[in-house]
């Protein structure tokens, strides 16, 4: 497709039949499996003083912590028993973490488990990334938001478009299996640049690839303002990418769940294949939230695990058994 194409599909007045496409195709790339990523949000501490985020370093009402390494590693092992056979570790880019903290985190981890891991902690150098691939890392979930330079930085005062992608340059030539997406709404955007952003997603020849829409955080510069788009175009966007990236893994962000109750089971009708269910231990869960009506803060993480099996049987789905590794590129 190009930008016109893409246009005309964000414009449909009827989506269904693109939904009914996009399931479609989902289902004969990808199979009826959706691999369950337990999310362990281990930090809200950060640097960054981005316009939009809720730990935004500015936000003083923010209750700092870092989850111990111990309590990190336990809820991992739960995880096994929960199904889920991978582990996402995000945090805000917080300096604490050096590459040898990290390093010693992986390893612990694929030494008690046979979880695959994500690190999705910001933007480091190239030493950092191979250090803890090296340690074993399968995967990093990195970002871009807005392929729009003069937007980037409207949203992002203290960071670089141009560095951000470079970081992910150095993690597909060291064979990380790469993760990446967009923010859809962001003020000023326009669905002409939506459009730009999915053919972007699509040029960088992503493993994964999440989206969420802009919801704005009432302690950011942001505040005020509204997504300009209907939750129709979150949808579409959804669908569009699956058929323009057949073979990527695509989740069901928690986001969709902050806009409408059944969000992530709609996008998961309408291309995903990827459940991305929150294993923060819950004296945490509520001191990590980067947009407002965040779900499942007040679940425990055994309740979120049962939650999310009750969801996909009722939507005829089945849970993954395996890593779910990268389908587009398996020396990745």
């Amino acid at each position: 497709m190009n930008k016109s194409d893409i246009l005309n599909l964000l414009l449909l007045p009827d989506p269904e039949p693109l939904y009914q496409e996009a399931d479609y195709c989902r289902k004969q790339n990808m199979g009826d499996d959706v691999y369950l990523r337990g999310i362990i949000e281990f930090s809200n501490i950060c640097v960054k003083d981005c316009h939009y985020c809720g730990i935004r370093s500015s936000n003083t009402d923010v209750k700092p912590y870092r989850i111990p390494d111990n309590e990190i590693i336990e809820t991992c092992q739960k995880m096994v028993v929960w199904g889920y056979t991978s582990v996402v570790l995000q945090s805000g880019e917080d300096p604490f973490y050096t590459t040898e903290k990290l390093t010693h985190l992986i390893k612990t981890i694929k030494a008690t488990t046979p979880l695959a891991i994500t690190l999705s902690v910001g933007e480091r150098n190239e030493a950092t990334y191979r250090a803890w691939k090296e340690a074993g890392m399968d995967r990093y979930l990195l970002r871009f938001e807005t392929s729009n330079p003069k937007l980037f930085q409207e949203s992002h005062p203290d960071d670089d478009l141009t560095n951000r992608l470079e970081c992910l340059e150095i993690l597909r030539r060291m064979g990380v299996q790469v993760g990446s997406g967009f923010l859809i709404g962001l003020p000023n955007e326009t669905l002409e640049q939506l459009a730009e952003d999915i053919l972007f997603c699509t040029q960088l020849d992503l493993d994964m690839i999440g989206i969420g829409p802009f919801i704005a955080h009432p302690n950011t510069p942001f505040s005020s303002q509204s997504n300009p788009f209907s939750p129709d175009i979150f949808y579409k966007t959804i669908a569009i990418l699956r058929l323009i990236n057949p073979r990527a893994h695509i989740p069901a962000t928690t986001a969709f769940d902050a806009i409408d109750p059944k969000g992530r089971n709609r996008v998961l009708q309408r291309g995903a294949n990827v459940f991305m269910p929150n294993a923060t231990p819950m004296a945490y869960r509520e001191h990590y939230q980067l947009y407002p009506g965040k779900p499942c803060i007040s679940e425990s993480s055994d309740d979120c695990a049962g939650c999310v099996k009750g969801r996909l049987k009722r939507l005829g789905r089945t849970i993954g058994n395996d890593a779910g590794h990268s389908l587009k590129n398996p020396l990745r």
